[in-house]
């Protein structure tokens, strides 16, 4: 058997193309090769449970392997192995039926997986690294002859008889120049974990020692020795593969320790099990994320067939979802499909949905079974549960259920809880029910106990995605407003019907407002004096609610807020008329010293919020020094 021939009289483009467009991805060579080894191993299995093959099966592991002198890359498989006749119908034939098209379609390609797998192209992706490969087969089939076929990349390719024994595929890549750093064993072992650590038949890798008892010694105690045994560098029953009945907590807890080695253990965990109307397994973890909020993204990863993938999940997993960890695995995701395309695929969206409504359930679940243990828990929830809201329509219906909020006190209450407890104190004179929340406990403390000292509650909203949280509430709640507990003084939060009288005059009005303007002497400041309690300060800086809100969104992205973002800040300064330190600048003696007490009185303001600095600091500890 000798045989010569051209590959296609269309394809002079597909091997630069190949070898082009993957430079920065070329390991993915690997994954394809021992994945089809893998997807011959399986169907010989299948065929003789069918009975359709009464050979014996033997040891059925793939190998992969490297020769360092020889610069050669070889992935080994026991699986059904090719005829001379279905290597030209599957190598030469089948992968180039397309071959216009594919040069039409993919000259400009940019991302792997727009051209693998297109077109039966997976084996081709080995000239992505060598300048010549080798196919010693032999097939399962009754007086099959060994067969081999070698190309050099160009379109010619070259059958002849083969050597090989025994049923199954050698795969030989002559390493080219370019690629030699593959022909190293700890960049293979590491391709190989990253692609092939769950696939479902043992991939072997060279050896490893490993340390075995050896009798006793004198003492009585275990002796041990090192020996070499077979490098499995493969789990080919990984967890989302068994049903959830068969799982202890302790089995999901090993595998995130697996997957993620350095990470404390998950709060709770969830097991995708679906087969209808798309076939989709998985386990999804939630971590304990407090705040950081971008920095435990692509954490999950996306499986087809145990053959890893990709962590870019962006169109599968919900964005609020994102922060998850774990794995899916979907034969119905296409492999060969650019990112733009996932978007507009009907199984990506049905899964989507699947995920939400699968998260949904668990924490609803949880919240009912145990609110306590919920309660615990909400402080790495929270920040999934509000995003969720905040971005799916159909997430907010569940979610507004089991999301809590929480006080100053440290209760925790659910939107419509809340709702119930603050509606008879906290409802201004237009019937609006007025929430108040604090961002920092210690910033904002006297602002808190004003408020508290009217019998006022308050919530902690201090999470980077509560101003967002906050809006979409706002918005969703009916005759309810949302405002900081600094936005102003707390008469001013909740208007009510009662009022403090100004004492002064209008006259002394206008004076302290001179002074105090004087004394500021800065245009962001607008300085107003009113009638508030003897007992609150005598000056309070507030900024308003509004500004203060759209700035605070700008500075987290909020879509269309970037303009706020710009603006300089904007304070209101309340000047207590009914305070005795303002009647004590009325009765200064000369201006000088009137700016002074002033300047003393708003200083002090500064400083209750942390907004007072530098040489402003400096000069208010020396003229309090002065003053004592």
């Amino acid at each position: 058997m000798q045989e010569k021939g051209t590959i296609s009289i269309h394809t002079e483009n597909i091997f630069p193309i190949i070898k082009k467009f993957l430079y920065s991805d070329n390991e993915i060579f690997l994954r394809e090769l021992v994945s089809n080894a893998v997807d011959a191993t399986q169907k010989i299995k299948r065929l003789a449970t069918l009975g359709q093959y009464s050979g014996e099966l033997g040891d059925t592991t793939v190998e992969v392997s490297f020769d360092e002198k020889k610069k050669t890359i070889t992935i080994s498989d026991r699986g059904l192995g090719m005829t001379a006749e279905e290597i030209k119908k599957y190598i030469n034939q089948v992968a180039f039926s397309g071959a216009e098209e594919f040069v039409e379609k993919f000259k400009d390609a940019k991302d792997a997986n727009e051209i693998i797998g297109k077109f039966g192209l997976g084996f081709y992706s080995a000239f992505m690294v060598a300048d010549k490969v080798e196919i010693n087969t032999l097939s399962y089939q009754e007086g099959a002859e060994a067969a081999k076929w070698t190309c050099d990349g160009s379109t010619s390719f070259e059958i002849s008889k083969g050597k090989r024994k025994d049923r199954g595929t050698d795969i030989i890549l002559h390493i080219n120049k370019d690629s030699e750093e593959f022909l190293d064993k700890w960049k293979l072992q590491g391709i190989l974990d990253k692609y092939a650590k769950f696939l479902p038949v043992p991939i072997k890798f060279g050896t490893k020692s490993e340390s075995v008892e050896d009798g006793v010694d004198d003492k009585g105690e275990k002796k041990w020795k090192s020996v070499e045994v077979d490098n499995i560098i493969n789990t080919t029953a990984p967890i989302w593969t068994k049903s959830p009945s068969d799982l202890t907590d302790e089995d999901y807890l090993k595998f995130y320790k697996e997957l993620y080695p350095m990470s404390e253990d998950p709060l709770f965990w969830i097991h995708l099990n679906v087969d209808y109307p798309f076939n989709l397994t998985g386990v999804l973890y939630f971590p304990k994320v407090k705040n950081e909020f971008e920095l435990q993204r692509n954490k999950i990863k996306l499986f087809s067939r145990q053959v890893f993938i990709t962590d870019e999940v962006k169109d599968i997993v919900p964005e609020f979802l994102m922060l998850l960890h774990g794995v899916i695995d979907s034969p119905d995701i296409p492999l060969n499909v650019s990112r733009s395309f996932l978007q507009a695929d009907g199984n990506v969206k049905k899964i989507n949905s699947y995920i939400t409504k699968k998260v949904a359930d668990k924490l609803a679940e949880l919240y009912k079974k145990d609110r306590t243990a919920y309660e615990q828990k909400w402080g790495d929830i929270g920040l999934f549960v509000k995003y969720g809201m905040i971005s799916e329509e159909k997430f907010y219906e569940k979610g507004k259920d089991f999301a809590l909020l929480k006080n100053t006190n440290g209760e925790f209450f659910t939107i419509e809880e809340y709702q119930s407890k603050v509606k008879p104190n906290q409802t201004d004179k237009n019937e609006q029910t007025v929430i108040l929340y604090a961002t920092d406990l210690e910033k904002q403390d006297g602002f808190i106990q004003s408020a508290n000292k009217k019998d006022y509650d308050v919530l902690v909203m201090d999470s980077p995605i509560d101003s967002h949280f906050i809006q979409n509430l706002e918005s969703k709640l009916e005759k309810t407003s949302l405002k900081r507990v600094d936005a102003d003084v707390a008469e001013k939060l909740i208007q009510k019907d009662e009022t403090y009288a100004n004492l002064l005059t209008e006259d002394q009005s206008k004076e302290v407002k001179e002074i105090f303007e004087k004394a500021i002497n800065n245009k962001t400041y607008t300085v107003e004096v009113e009638g508030l309690s003897p007992e609150e300060l005598p000056v309070t800086i507030t900024m308003e609610e509004f500004m203060r809100r759209m700035k605070e969104m700008a500075a987290t992205g909020g879509g269309g807020m970037g303009f706020y973002g710009s603006l300089p800040d904007a304070y209101k300064v309340a000047i207590n008329g009914n305070h005795p330190a303002v009647d004590k600048v009325l009765k200064a003696e000369t201006e000088e010293e009137k700016i002074k007490i002033a300047k003393q009185s708003f200083d002090l303001a500064l400083l209750s919020q942390g907004l007072l600095t530098g040489k402003d600091l400096t000069a208010f500890v020396k003229r309090s020094v002065e003053l004592l």
